[in-house]
């Protein structure tokens, strides 16, 4: 049983990387995931009569490559291909006999899922699922659809590609900043992912938002003139810096405009301040700066004492409208209900269509607020309700019950 636990650990946190070195090299997404899951049956019929070998991703990969040979050879693919593959398992041999660091060809993988054929609105999830390893179900959260919808509209897309034998390829330099922004936000949605996860105990997502922070930064040299990746490394920093202060020492939730600021990550915020700065420095706003914006005025709190609650609004306002998400839309009613009063924010809220934000958690949670605020009890009760049923973190739930009980 400890073998299959390191396989399963290694499928969890290699499988990114080995897919995205074989495709990187290979082009042919279909075949490298069959020959990956090749390698891992037979990792699973190998190492409990072996043992597990020192470097399993390593052993992995020459599998998964000697797979992709026998397939090269026996359907006589292209001339070029063989080559290529044999370069691969010299790289492969020398990396199970050093020290060296496994490439990480993840963030040129992203950039192959941008493919010009690929639906642009299937781009994030493919990277997501494909690179980062995160489910059909998660990424649906992330999109608010439904788990079924995403998943069979993966399947499409893999099907596509598939079908259609499509190749992939490098984009250009020039071409970079006209495929980033999936780039972008699949680096975001996994970090929001592995940012909700990590507060639970065993979680297999706590390390995504380590790796989207990696990727971020991994990102500047592709992209050293673009403000929206500087803007993106801000936001992710500004909130990974209150990570210890989002719960108090008994392990109960505590919302941002209630944390204590010296619990915060001093560092990390100047490094988020930095990173906005260069950002700012383009002349080209964008909507992870304005996003970064928004913290950075919550992180004046450690020097002022107070929440600027006007200015936060004037950056929403930027928000919705270069980019109208309904996370926009319910932060800017919070803002608007700080600075205007909660009655402001009730307005907005409830002009937002109900059919989107049926099971968007934050919209309930606000609103039970914004109506307990209001003694409109009866709807702060439902609205808290929904919110507890709609929540995915104990320590929130356990939050949000205590709200509803001093009703």
């Amino acid at each position: 049983m400890e073998t299959h636990r390191v396989i399963e650990e290694t499928a969890r946190e290699a499988y990114g990387r080995l897919l995205s070195y074989l495709v990187v090299n290979w082009r042919d997404l279909q075949v490298v995931e069959d020959a990956i899951g090749d390698a891992f049956l037979s990792a699973l019929e190998t190492w409990p009569k072996v043992g597990v070998p020192d470097k399993p991703e390593a052993w992995l990969i020459t599998a998964a490559r000697r797979r992709l040979i026998d397939r090269a050879r026996r359907v006589r693919i292209s001339e070029s291909a063989l080559p290529t593959l044999l370069a691969m398992s010299e790289d492969t041999q020398r990396l199970a006999s050093s020290n060296a660091a496994f490439p990480d060809e993840r963030l040129k993988m992203m950039f192959l899922c941008t493919h010009p054929a690929i639906d642009p609105v299937m781009r994030t999830p493919l990277m997501l699922q494909t690179v980062l390893g995160i489910d059909a179900a998660r990424i649906a959260s992330a999109f608010i659809i439904k788990p079924s919808t995403m998943s069979q509209r993966l399947t499409r897309i893999k099907a596509k590609i598939r079908t259609e034998r499509l190749t992939f390829e490098m984009p250009d330099e020039e071409e970079i900043p006209d495929r980033l922004d999936s780039v972008l936000e699949a680096i975001y949605a996994a970090y929001g992912s592995g940012w909700d996860e990590a507060a639970i105990v065993d979680s297999p997502r706590k390390k995504l938002a380590e790796e989207a922070l990696y990727l971020g930064r991994l990102l500047l040299p592709f992209a050293p003139r673009e403000p929206e990746v500087y803007g993106l490394l801000a936001l992710m920093l500004h909130c990974e810096a209150r990570r210890e202060a989002r719960h108090d020492a008994g392990g109960n939730y505590v919302p941002l405009s209630e944390q204590e600021c010296a619990r915060w990550n001093q560092g990390l915020i100047m490094e988020a301040e930095r990173y906005l700065h260069t950002a700012s420095q383009a002349g080209r706003i964008g909507r992870f700066q304005l996003m970064a914006a928004i913290q950075s005025v919550h992180a004046q709190r450690l020097s002022t004492g107070r929440i600027e609650w006007a200015a936060i609004v004037q950056l929403y306002e930027g928000l919705i409208r270069l980019h109208p998400t309904l996370g926009a839309l319910v932060g800017r009613a919070a803002a608007v209900a700080e600075a205007y009063g909660p009655e402001s924010g009730v307005t907005l809220l409830e002009a937002i269509p109900s059919a989107e934000v049926v099971n968007y958690q934050p919209y309930w949670a606000l609103a039970g607020h914004l109506y307990k605020r209001m003694n409109r009890e009866d709807d702060a009760r439902s609205a808290y309700s929904r919110a507890i049923g709609l929540s995915t973190d104990v320590s929130v739930r356990q939050f949000l019950s205590r709200k509803t009980s001093t009703l």
